[in-house]
């Protein structure tokens, strides 16, 4: 059974900084593509970032390119979004998500991600 956990959501002010980690059980994590998606309250679900299995390749929405950075620790099996320089519109629930194929190459498309976490809130005050 495979398994996301995210954690590190919380309230911070505009300007803040945050590190979202995702943990995952039940598959080799090393193999498959990871993402992250949020979705704010009454709006889709929407692509926020994506990192290939070895990490060496990394793919963001405009609206947090520069801000934001994907990262993996395959040794841990946790993926991370560093959150910089947050702004209200960042104010979302954040999801991990895991590709539906090993080796797979990036992608910004929520139905090619198999298997999704809980999210973990987020809110940026103003």
């Amino acid at each position: 059974q495979v398994q996301l956990v995210e954690s590190g959501g919380g309230l911070v002010p505009a300007g803040g900084s945050l590190r979202l980690s995702c943990a995952v059980s039940g598959r080799i994590f090393g193999n498959y593509p990871m993402g992250w998606f949020r979705q704010a309250p009454g709006k889709e679900r929407e692509f926020v970032a994506t990192i290939t299995s070895g990490g060496r390749r990394t793919y963001y929405a405009d609206s947090v390119k520069g801000r934001f950075t994907i990262s993996r620790d395959n040794a841990k099996n946790t993926v991370y979004l560093q959150m910089n320089s947050l702004k209200p519109e960042d104010t979302a629930v954040y999801y991990c998500a895991t590709r539906n194929m090993a080796y797979s190459d990036l992608s910004d498309r929520a139905p090619l991600y198999e298997y999704w976490g809980q999210g973990t809130q987020v809110t940026v005050s103003s």
